[in-house]
């Protein structure tokens, strides 16, 4: 079984970003993503109704973090306090040694290569330091978006399942990537 254990929380940088802990100062800039229709169209959760709901989405991801179940950074730029996204390794399966990851980002920042310069950050923080065999990622397949990313980074689609979801009173289909952790494949 896979142990981990984080110390402290692990900041990551990247030439334009830092990924850290969100904190409760976030949860009005959260609340604005997880409100907004554009940016959980695909996510399958309902739209927050209020920050009381972001505020309390943090207080949980620090929650798993702390209990080594999860780990959840903020996307900012350097030298500012916004909260651009977040991207997080949850659904730890410590036993097979893998994990999903999420992310979002507010629609203000889209096109911009932002996600992808955390996605190079978390990914490489995943594989090289948490030691994961393999990651997922569980996706609407009407976010072509999302799934240029994931293939961009070398994630390759595992399944289509199809109405495996039901929500707000419709099935919906999932389509599952995965990458496999490039140090632990023969030759590496």
């Amino acid at each position: 079984m896979l142990s981990i254990s984080f110390p402290s929380f692990p900041i990551l940088h990247t030439p334009r970003l830092i990924l850290r802990e969100m904190t409760s100062g976030d949860a009005e800039a959260l609340f604005e993503m997880r409100s907004d229709e554009r940016v959980m169209r695909y996510i399958g959760r309902p739209l927050q109704k209020e920050v009381s709901e972001a505020a309390e989405l943090i207080e949980k991801i620090h929650t798993s973090f702390i209990q080594n179940e999860a780990v959840g950074w903020g996307i900012y730029f350097h030298g500012q306090s916004r909260l651009l996204g977040d991207i997080a390794f949850w659904k730890m399966d410590k036993a097979n040694h893998r994990t999903e990851i999420g992310y979002m980002l507010h629609p203000d920042y889209w096109g911009q290569g932002i996600m992808d310069e955390a996605m190079t950050a978390a990914l490489d923080y995943c594989f090289r330091v948490l030691d994961f065999h393999s990651v997922e990622a569980n996706t609407d397949p009407e976010n072509e978006a999302s799934g240029k990313l994931l293939e961009k980074h070398g994630f390759v689609q595992e399944a289509y399942f199809r109405e495996n979801m039901y929500f707000e009173g419709r099935f919906l289909d999932s389509r599952i990537y995965s990458r496999i952790n490039p140090l632990h494949q023969k030759g590496a």
